[in-house]
């Protein structure tokens, strides 16, 4: 059976419903898996991943930082 786009649905009274008709045979079963519903931070860890991002940017905006075109020619160094 080829690919289909996922299949959208939501809990309504303890069911699963989809939210539009589907032409999957009668009898097909499906794995389902939640939606990635962003992360599991606290907002002590949130607001500590937020300081150091704006750490991170304060060091891009100083010229403190090594491209990638650099890292790589370091790292082969290592070889």
């Amino acid at each position: 059976m080829p690919m289909q786009q996922p299949l959208r649905a939501r809990v309504r009274h303890g069911r699963i419903v989809l939210d539009e008709p589907t032409d999957l045979p009668e009898g097909t079963e499906l794995e389902l898996v939640l939606a990635d519903s962003g992360d599991d931070l606290d907002d002590e860890d949130r607001a500590a991943l937020h300081r150091e991002l704006d750490l991170a940017m304060d060091d891009v905006d100083a010229g403190r930082v090594v491209g990638e075109d650099d890292v790589r020619a370091m790292l082969r160094t290592l070889r």
